[in-house]
C-alpha cells in the first residue's frame, strides 16, 4: 500500500513516462511533478527501475479492471470489446500507442519491467482465447484465432503512437469481427 506520497510519485510517473518515455523522464522531473523531493521518491520506491516496474504494475491493473468492467457489459463476440477498451479507457492516453510496447522498447534486457511486460501481453492473448471458447464453442482452432486477433490489435494499437489517432484499430476490430463471424458461421455447421 503507497502512502499519499507514493500516490502521487506513481502518478506523475505514470504522466510522464507515457508521455515522454521511460529514458526521457529523470527522477528529478518526477519529483517536482510530485510535489516531493528525490528522498521522498527513492523511500517510496527504492530506485527508478522499482518505480518503472510499479508504473507498468498499476497500468496493467487499472487497464484489466477497465476491460473486465466492459466485457461485463458486452454482447458476443466480446473478443471485439478489447480493441475498443485500448482506445477508449477514460483515464489512460492511447495517443502514444501501447504502454508496454513502447516501454518494452526502452527497457534493457533483464530489466524486470520486461516480466510486467510479458505476462500482460500474455494476459490479454488469454484472455482473447477465454472469449473466443466461450462466445464462438464450435470454432476449429481457438488458440491460432486468439493469437490472429492479438497481432491484429497490438499491431493496430503500435500504429496509434505513430498515426496520433486510432483509426487502425478501428479497421483491424472490423477485420477482427470478420475473423469472428467466419469461426462463429462454420462452428455452427
Amino acid at each position: 500500500m503507497l502512502t499519499p506520497a507514493g500516490e502521487r510519485v506513481l502518478s506523475a510517473a505514470s504522466e510522464l513516462f507515457y508521455r515522454e518515455g521511460l529514458n526521457a523522464v529523470g527522477v528529478a522531473a518526477i519529483a517536482e511533478a510530485a510535489g516531493v523531493t528525490k528522498k521522498t521518491l527513492y523511500a517510496c520506491f527504492g530506485s527508478k527501475t522499482e518505480l518503472t516496474v510499479a508504473y507498468l504494475r498499476s497500468r496493467h491493473d487499472v487497464w484489466w479492471a477497465y476491460l473486465e468492467e466492459r466485457l461485463a457489459e458486452a454482447e458476443a463476440p466480446r473478443a471485439l470489446m478489447v480493441f475498443d477498451a485500448y482506445v477508449d479507457h477514460p483515464k489512460l492516453g492511447s495517443d502514444r500507442g501501447c504502454a508496454f510496447l513502447n516501454a518494452a522498447a526502452e527497457l534493457p534486457a533483464g530489466h524486470p519491467g520486461l516480466d510486467v511486460i510479458r505476462r500482460h501481453k500474455a494476459a490479454v492473448r488469454a484472455k482473447f482465447a477465454e472469449l473466443i471458447r466461450e462466445d464462438a464453442p464450435g470454432a476449429d482452432d481457438p488458440e491460432r484465432l486468439a493469437e490472429q486477433l492479438f497481432l491484429l490489435v497490438e499491431g493496430a494499437v503500435a500504429h496509434t503512437g505513430i498515426d496520433g489517432d486510432a483509426h487502425r484499430v478501428t479497421l483491424a476490430r472490423e477485420i477482427a469481427g470478420i475473423l469472428m463471424r467466419d469461426t462463429r458461421e462454420a462452428g455452427a455447421r
